[in-house]
């Protein structure tokens, strides 16, 4: 991978960076050799999956935590605490309710001990910027959802930070409301009326990282790295309709769904007993298949156009594509779904075909399933307490980790009826031992 660094000013840098939580086997690694720089005058994106590591890292960045190893240097010295230069946008507003708005954006300059009346006319002239001239004694609750995440812009723009941090800052609102907000942003960064030197905007849309960013850095998860940088060409304000826009939201999609390693999407490289499972139910898996075995995709789907059609962010989309890949229903290829013969045949069948289609590739393809039931199978009463595989996998993930993949085997294991779980007393049995 080439890193791309523009010729201007690097205010922050990130050298090395990993970090993990928790300790000795059951420790989780979350970021694995990170390196990444922030210059004056760019937006840049860190696009990757829910889990990949993004939002600790910009945790690390603006200096709430340490990294396990690796330095990040803000203008040139080490970051050991938190970074006075940056401020932060979160997805869920965070905002205090017993506040005003006006209250509320000055709350951030009266941590700084900033004199009342410069800190009253600094929050007033970051409210007027945002667009929230008139609401500045309201309530949270007395304002709309994007109102409130405006409130969050304004409260970090406040204390003139040389660098914007933002978590997911509109996946909270509803698509038009985001897509206004991201507009306005963007006009006023273009306009130079933002008082801020440099954007890292942490996302798992990739339009709206291509709609914002001069560079996006593509994290891969488990655990989450930067696998490759993406010069964004296309000057302020873009078109979405540009087929040259168009072509590198596809683009971006393939490199997402591409394999590290070797594995080809073709033939993807199997789960094994380890491995976390992803969070698909059964219902939506039937439902993409149905939706690409219908027309107009009859088998073959673009996968920004059928993400568009259903309505589902990436962030959704990709597990389901990958459990149909490594279920052998789907294929993909250069960023398309293509559905096997199996994925096919499931959206053709009716409900009990399609539990017996399922459970075969379940069993085929699925290490933990097989193993629960080939213990059910070789006991003699056919019944074992969740704790036997709560064991068997302590050696590979962490707590949280069993949890809810157990959950996840449970879920596929009962609608493949190929085995029952008693949530009260924790215990996996066959319903009829010959299955």
């Amino acid at each position: 991978m080439d890193k791309i660094i523009p010729e201007t000013k690097v205010v922050l840098s990130v050298e090395h960076v990993s970090h993990h939580f928790g300790r000795g086997d059951g420790a989780v690694r979350v970021l694995d050799d990170v390196n990444l720089t922030l210059c004056d005058g760019e937006i840049v994106g860190l696009l990757g999956r829910s889990g990949s590591g993004k939002s600790t890292l910009l945790r690390i960045i603006s200096g709430l935590i340490r990294p396990s190893s690796g330095e990040v240097f803000y203008q040139g010295k080490p970051v050991d605490g938190p970074v006075e230069g940056t401020a932060m946008v979160f997805q869920t507003f965070a905002l205090f309710p017993w506040l005003t708005v006006l209250e509320n954006v000055e709350a951030g300059l009266e941590a700084l001990s900033v004199p009342e009346k410069e800190m009253r006319a600094r929050a007033l002239k970051a409210i007027d910027l945002i667009g929230l001239d008139g609401f500045e004694s309201a309530y949270p609750r007395e304002i709309s959802g994007g109102m409130r995440q405006r409130v969050g812009f304004a409260r970090a723009l406040v204390v003139e930070p040389a660098i914007l941090l933002m978590d997911e800052p509109f996946s909270a609102l509803d698509v038009l409301t985001a897509e206004t907000l991201r507009t306005d942003l963007i006009d006023l960064w273009i306009e130079h009326k933002l008082p801020i030197k440099t954007i890292l905007l942490v996302t798992h849309n990739i339009e709206e990282a291509v709609f914002l960013c001069d560079r996006i850095c593509l994290f891969s998860s488990n655990p989450g790295r930067v696998v490759d940088e993406i010069a964004v060409p296309f000057p302020h304000p873009r078109n979405r309709l540009d087929p040259a826009f168009r072509q590198m939201v596809d683009d971006i999609y393939a490199k997402m769904t591409a394999r590290p390693g070797g594995a080809s999407p073709e033939k993807p490289a199997g789960l094994q007993l380890g491995s976390p499972l992803p969070d698909v139910s059964t219902n939506t898996m039937a439902g993409l298949l149905e939706a690409v075995a219908a027309s107009p995709y009859n088998g073959k789907a673009d996968l920004p156009v059928i993400a568009e059609t259903l309505h589902m962010p990436v962030d959704e989309l990709f597990p389901i594509v990958e459990f149909l890949s490594y279920m052998g229903f789907a294929e993909l290829k250069a960023g398309d779904i293509l559905l096997t013969t199996a994925g096919k045949a499931f959206a053709e069948a009716d409900t009990e075909a399609r539990k017996k289609i399922f459970a075969q590739h379940l069993m085929a393809s699925v290490p933990l399933v097989q193993l629960i039931k080939r213990v059910l199978d070789e006991r003699p009463g056919h019944r074992a307490r969740r704790i036997r595989f709560e064991e068997e996998l302590e050696d590979h993930m962490s707590d949280d980790f069993i949890e809810t993949t157990l959950e996840r085997a449970i879920n596929w294991g009962r609608y493949a009826e190929l085995f029952a779980y008693d949530d009260e007393s924790q215990t996996f049995s066959l319903e009829n031992p010959t299955a």
